[in-house]
Formats: structure tokens, C-alpha cells, sequence
């Protein structure tokens, strides 16, 4: 009999969307479990030793990382989004880890303490993506016609930019024309789409804003300009 699956999450974690991505990609029938980082419940720091998110818990098993989990879930989970030949899954397991570097790179630019050090941030940013553009082909997912685990991890990493692109433009990915069409269609999957609630753009905006440094400025002098404007 199936165990019973429930993905514990927060609602701006790039790595818990990477995981409920995959789910959906697979068909796992799941339950979905958000909790506040900021007050971490008793019961989320006993099955989470190092207190992040993700964490699945599976039946009385809860796993963390979520690296380990999406092995997991290509392990014991029907439709594979690892490719079959070991050379090639070795090769997209490289760049979910260059993902993951992507995500740091993306935490320097938001905490920013000013404008140059943002420029030089979302100039390391752009440095990255041009590596990425040399490394796709006609698309649209990262291995050509099929939705991989490439595709689960970056989706999120791109997903930063639909709140940062509305705050200024940085530059990010002038040129990079494959990216920029792997990004669009990233946007357009389903399962993309439904990896975070309704609110998340509101609340990556209000997560900016409290981490004053030189974006949450930014964020705060396009508000006043609108207000003024109105």
C-alpha cells in the first residue's frame, strides 16, 4: 500500500519548489504543509535537524535536503526526470549543483547593502546565465524536448526575476536569448506555475523590503513614485 506523502514547505523556498515541481511532474499524490521559519513549530525542528525546509515525510520517515529528496523520489516515483544514461545524469546533476550556486549568487543580490555592490551581484548573475546559454540547444527544456530535473531546479532560480524585473532592470540576461526563451517556457508549466501560492510575488516583495539594503530601496522608491503619480 502507498505510504502517505506530505511535502513541508515554506512559501518562499526555492528548494521546496524544486520538490513540488517534481511531484507534479510524477503524478505523486501529496499533502502540502507551510510552515513560519521565523517561529519554527516544536514538531518541524524534531523531523528537520538542521531546521530548513523541504522536509517529505513519508509515512513515519520525514527526509530533508532536498538534493537527497529528488534522488528519492526518481528512486521510488514513476515517470523518471533523470536521464537514463549515466553519463548524461551525471552531467544534470553538475548543473542542478551549479543551481544551487545560483541561488546563493541570487541571496547576495537581494541583501545587497548598495547600488555597487547589487551591479557587481547582478553582474556575477549574468556571468552565470551567459554559462547557461552556451549550454542549451533549441529547447525548450534544458535537454531538448524533455522535462528534467534541470528544468525543476531552475524553474524557481528564474522565478526571482518576475519580482526583481518589476523593481529595475539589472541587466541579468541582456543577450542571452536561450535563456530567455527557457525561462518563458519554464513560466508557462503547469507544474512551474503551481509550485507556490497565489501571494508568493506580495510576499518575495515584503521579504525584500525587510532586508533593507539597496533592492529593498529600490522597491521602496517605486512604490512612493506610484503613490505620487496617483
Amino acid at each position: 500500500m502507498p505510504q502517505h506523502i506530505t511535502l513541508v514547505s515554506h512559501a518562499l523556498c526555492p528548494y521546496v519548489q524544486r520538490i513540488a515541481i517534481a511531484l507534479a511532474e510524477k503524478g505523486v499524490t501529496h499533502d502540502r504543509l507551510t510552515v513560519d521559519l521565523a517561529n519554527k513549530p516544536r514538531w518541524f525542528l524534531d523531523i528537520s535537524p538542521m531546521g530548513r525546509t523541504p522536509v517529505l515525510k513519508v509515512g513515519a520517515t520525514a527526509l530533508f535536503e532536498s538534493a537527497a529528496i529528488l534522488e528519492y523520489l526518481e528512486d521510488t516515483q514513476p515517470r523518471p526526470l533523470h536521464p537514463s544514461d549515466p553519463v548524461k545524469r551525471a552531467r544534470h546533476r553538475a548543473w542542478i549543483g551549479f543551481g544551487a550556486e545560483c541561488l546563493n549568487d541570487i541571496a547576495g543580490f537581494y541583501s545587497a547593502p548598495d547600488n555597487a555592490t547589487l551591479d557587481m551581484k547582478a553582474a556575477t548573475l549574468h556571468a552565470r546565465f551567459r554559462l547557461l546559454d552556451r549550454q542549451l540547444g533549441r529547447g525548450p527544456w534544458f535537454a531538448g524536448d524533455t522535462f528534467s530535473l534541470v528544468d525543476a531546479v531552475f524553474a524557481p532560480v528564474f522565478r526571482y526575476f518576475d519580482t526583481f524585473d518589476r523593481i529595475g532592470d539589472f541587466g541579468v540576461f541582456d543577450g542571452l536569448e536561450r535563456v530567455i526563451d527557457w525561462r518563458c517556457e519554464l513560466a508557462d508549466r503547469p507544474s512551474v506555475q503551481g509550485a507556490v501560492g497565489p501571494d508568493y510575488d506580495n510576499l518575495l516583495a515584503g521579504f525584500i523590503e525587510r532586508r533593507g539594503g539597496a533592492l529593498s530601496r529600490m522597491l521602496g522608491q517605486g512604490a512612493r513614485a506610484v503613490a505620487s503619480f496617483a
